[in-house]
């Protein structure tokens, strides 16, 4: 698989209420030095303080359009993409991926919210 399908699958698994609650496969997904800056305005500082968080999380349902991925350096990509909810909301939304151990990780991950047209 290449690494632009491989990476999208990834964040799309992100995207699921199974994967967001799932604290194992979080914690498999994401690196220990994981930091996000949220839509919402929210900062997440640490890898358990995310993995806590969406425990309890409501979710709705996205979609990913216009995904692209640069590669940083070898075993670094950036991704970005739009992201679209299904109750009409929208946001630009980068995250930096790191190979560890053989596995694609997230670093950082930012959403960036938009207006929808």
């Amino acid at each position: 698989m290449d690494l632009d399908a491989h990476l999208f699958e990834l964040e799309q698994e992100l995207q699921q209420t199974a994967t967001r609650s799932n604290a194992t496969r979080l914690a498999q997904l994401l690196a220990d030095d994981f930091i996000e800056f949220g839509a919402s305005g929210n900062v997440w500082g640490s890898k358990s303080e995310v993995i806590s968080g969406l425990q309890d999380e409501v979710f709705s349902a996205r979609r990913i359009t216009n995904f692209t991925v640069k590669r940083l350096t070898e075993g670094v990509a950036l991704v970005t993409y739009r992201s679209h909810q299904d109750a009409g909301g929208a946001s630009l939304r980068s995250s930096v991926w790191r190979v560890e151990e053989g596995q694609w990780r997230m670093v950082f991950h930012q959403g960036t919210p938009v207006a929808v047209a």
